[in-house]
């Protein structure tokens, strides 16, 4: 049971005082003092008793307390190493809490993980959101379910769809891998010190298997990055970046059944799956 309630203003200020803490702000730290909001970041997470868990970046222990008090099995991975003896303190009560100091960048996630399905809840530094949810992704490690704070706007661009102007690579990567939802904001003023920025909270179920079919997945992913990374081209232009000649890129998108003057933006992950699969087939020259 906890002693003190690490999302308490007062407690956070203690906290802070009685450690010499400085926010760190190229570390992207601000801590949650509104009780509900972080129990409902835990709740969101799903787990049950024993469940193991992975937070990335715990600050003072505010979420991990959280994540705790439902039984899970705990794993917090700390940069900041000034950090270290304040979670020691804050959370010397749970024998159900791992801090460990490290760089999640750096870090092998699956052997820290014990190579066992794992959840991921975590208030995600803001400055490093995407490579960290891009790391988790990718190394398609035995995650169930991630449940992440990042910035309101970063939240809008994962569940975006086809034809929005915020709808990206991101939007695309995150759908490929999961079926995300942006589950509710958080003001500002529920944090100490208060960002700049409105968060929000996105649930993403990692799907089993792709939405779509694939030949070749790095073909997709080479796909995606040229259609987003000049906006304004046409596909027609736009494909010439992955390396494509002018007339495979006409053959590819004639056999898509796909106009060339389109924009990746309005293209759903079937279509960019049916350019993906067509360009190996004239890779192969196979007939399309």
């Amino acid at each position: 049971m906890k002693e003190v309630d690490l999302s308490n203003p007062d407690v956070v200020r203690y906290v802070v005082n009685r450690f010499g803490l400085r926010m760190n702000k190229k570390l992207g730290q601000n801590f949650l003092i509104r009780h509900s909001v972080v129990d409902d970041i835990a709740d969101a997470a799903d787990l049950g008793e024993g469940d193991p868990v992975l937070e990335i970046g715990p600050g003072i222990g505010t979420l991990t307390q959280a994540l705790a008090e439902t039984g899970a099995a705990v794993t917090a991975v700390e940069l900041d190493d000034h950090l270290l003896p304040v979670l020691d303190k804050t959370l010397e009560h749970y024998d159900n809490v791992r801090v460990v100091h490290g760089d999640i960048m750096r870090t092998d996630i699956e052997t820290l993980m014990n190579h066992k399905p794992f959840k991921v809840c975590a208030n995600l530094p803001y400055y490093i959101t995407t490579p960290i949810i891009m790391k988790l992704l990718e190394q398609k490690l035995p995650i169930e379910r991630i449940v992440v704070m990042v910035q309101k706007e970063v939240a809008e661009r994962m569940v975006a769809v086809p034809g929005h102007k915020i709808y990206g690579a991101l939007s695309v990567s995150v759908q490929y891998y999961t079926e995300p939802k942006m589950l509710f904001e958080i003001s500002p003023k529920c944090f100490m010190p208060a960002p700049e920025v409105t968060s929000a909270v996105v649930a993403m179920d990692v799907r089993k298997n792709p939405p779509v079919e694939l030949t070749d997945e790095k073909r997709f992913f080479s796909v995606v990055k040229a259609a987003f990374q000049q906006r304004r081209k046409t596909l027609s232009n736009a494909l010439k970046n992955t390396g494509m000649t002018k007339e495979q890129i006409a053959k590819v998108l004639e056999a898509a059944s796909i106009d060339g003057q389109r924009r990746g933006e309005t293209l759903s992950l079937q279509e960019f799956a049916d350019i993906a699969n067509y360009w190996v087939k004239t890779t192969r020259g196979e007939a399309l």
